[in-house]
């Protein structure tokens, strides 16, 4: 990795935190091996101990976690403009003992908590930090404090869930096995940051990895997990319809291309629901449609603008050449010239079934099986999360924020949308137990 590296024991705010001594050695788990049946391979006393001290540690850090998310949430930066975010994090984790990485994948932060110098490999926990262009109405006190930017998706949660892990971890080194790397992303919003990430090096040598999501549709304290499928294949597309121009009074000289533009629109819809497997879902949205000059003239061209979502590998391999035909055989029952550009975005994050049951696990012996869900559907959305996975195996588990006593908790991207901070304690509980069973085999 490409980095600027800060040592341990740096300041953050006046305070200076010491990274302990190493613990015992004992190696990762080899990703080529089977990865082992988490419940209970290990003593119930001996998780029990370890669980308490994770909860005892994440109670005592939740005010400083608190401050930290509304530092982050008043201080929001768009995607690959992370700057102060992106220092603000290198200096709790120097704070922390963690080693250090600046500027990986351009803005992103690297820590490090090696504890065995036997074994190279590590687990990596992986948060991103980047904002929305969204105007923020939630009149909150710490609301952000940066016109027309806001933390809308969560992800100011997920650097403190992050940090959190960092924090709680770097103070029991003695009860880890092994060496844990936290990834604090740029970019997931335009699916760009986790290649960039991947491109600098930051999943070298890492033997499996770790994520999270808020979901206002869990109540906060709870936690819900996928295996298989989490989320969709989001692809780009972009159709332009190539008409004549002609005076808006006589239509039969011209070739109107946003009526033809509107038969394309139709069309597409009327055939997935005629010739795409309906148990092999396919979303297709047009969501910005520019063409014409003036009312009284026929437009000779239109850009339509959309997105692609798919579940399954298959189906998306053959959806440019889908898409094609119809918009051909369309334009060319009316006379229309057009051009299909089909771009290809992040694939479909597929959580690994052991790394799953990990997160299950965990979830269930720190807050009981009553407060893990198990979901039954994915999510159409998109997260390049799925990048990590083209390389290693990895999970992640959706962390509940929804107030449980509020009728609407508003969804991810909305300009009101807002979290039950409690939540964050059980995030950081959840994401800092999981690591040490794993790493703990």
């Amino acid at each position: 990795m490409v980095a600027r590296s800060r040592g341990a024991g740096s300041r953050e705010q006046g305070r200076e935190i010491r990274s302990r001594g190493q613990g015992e050695k004992c190696p990762v788990p080899n990703p080529q091996s089977p990865i082992p049946n988490y419940h209970g391979t290990k003593p119930v006393n001996e998780n029990q101990a370890m669980l308490t001290l994770i909860k005892d540690l994440a109670t005592k850090l939740a005010p400083r976690l608190i401050e930290i998310r509304r530092h982050i949430h008043s201080h929001p930066e768009l995607s690959g403009q992370e700057y102060q975010t992106a220092a603000f994090v290198a200096g709790v984790l120097s704070s922390s003992g963690l080693r250090v990485q600046e500027g990986v994948g351009k803005t992103g932060v690297v820590g490090e908590l090696q504890v065995t110098e036997e074994n190279h490999s590590f687990l990596a926990i992986r948060t991103d930090m980047d904002a929305l262009p969204i105007q923020e109405r939630t009149g909150l006190e710490y609301a952000s404090r940066t016109d027309g930017i806001m933390h809308a998706c969560g992800h100011d949660i997920h650097t403190t869930v992050g940090l959190g892990a960092a924090m709680v971890l770097s103070q029991m080194t003695e009860e880890l096995s092994g060496n844990v790397r936290f990834l604090f992303q740029p970019a997931e919003e335009i699916a760009q940051g986790a290649s960039w990430m991947v491109a600098d090096g930051a999943i070298k040598d890492v033997s499996a990895i770790l994520g999270i999501h808020v979901f206002p549709s869990i109540p906060a304290g709870s936690i819900g997990v996928r295996y298989g499928a989490l989320t969709a294949a989001a692809d780009d597309l972009e159709i332009l319809i190539i008409g004549e121009s002609g005076h808006g009074a006589r239509p039969h000289e011209a070739i109107d291309a946003i009526w033809i533009a509107s038969q394309v629109i139709t069309s597409l819809q009327q055939a997935i629901s005629r010739t795409q497997n309906p148990l092999r879902p396919v979303v297709l949205t047009i969501g910005k449609i520019t063409g014409g000059r003036a009312p009284n003239v026929i437009a000779d061209k239109v850009q339509l603008l959309g997105t692609v979502r798919s579940l399954h590998p298959e189906t998306r391999a053959q959806l440019p050449n889908w898409i094609e035909r119809i918009v051909a055989n369309v334009c060319h029952s009316y006379g229309a010239r057009y051009q299909v550009n089909y771009r290809q975005g992040v694939p479909g994050v597929y959580n690994d079934y052991a790394l799953t049951q990990l997160f299950q696990s965990a979830g269930e012996e720190a807050w009981t099986s009553d407060r893990v869900q198990v979901l039954p559907e994915p999510s159409l959305g998109a997260e390049d999360f799925s990048v990590y996975l083209e390389h290693i195996p990895g999970s992640m588990f959706r962390l509940g924020v929804g107030y449980p006593e509020r009728i609407i908790n508003h969804p991810l991207h909305h300009p009101e949308f807002e979290v039950d901070e409690s939540a964050i304690v059980t995030g950081v509980v959840t994401m800092a137990y999981a690591a040490c069973k794993y790493l703990r085999g």
